[in-house]
């Protein structure tokens, strides 16, 4: 994982937790009667619910491609040692066979 995406989701934590922390004070503050209040509250809480599931999405997403990507690169340097040990193979029973 590079630093950016490393970054970039800390600040998507940092954001998110800023903004509930600023919603339950604005909450608090506001003169609402306190049915209104908790139908705010479940409003926001399924808003947030919402905003976690697409963001642990995007993140499993990023996972899995990052999973892929490094299955797909073990998967070539295989397959590159494997060449090079028959040709390393092929090399010396030629030498074997002139000797």
């Amino acid at each position: 994982m590079s630093s950016e995406a490393c970054c970039s989701g800390e600040k998507t934590l940092f954001f998110l937790v800023g903004a509930a922390i600023g919603a339950a004070t604005a909450l608090l503050l506001a003169p609402r009667s306190g049915a209104e209040t908790r139908k705010l509250i479940a409003a926001r809480a399924r808003e947030g619910a919402d905003a976690v599931a697409t963001h642990s999405k995007t993140v499993a997403d990023m996972a899995s491609s990052y999973l892929d990507r490094g299955k797909e690169a073990i998967q070539h340097q295989k397959d590159h040692l494997a060449a090079a040990f028959e040709a390393g193979k092929q090399v010396y029973l030629e030498e074997n066979d002139k000797a």
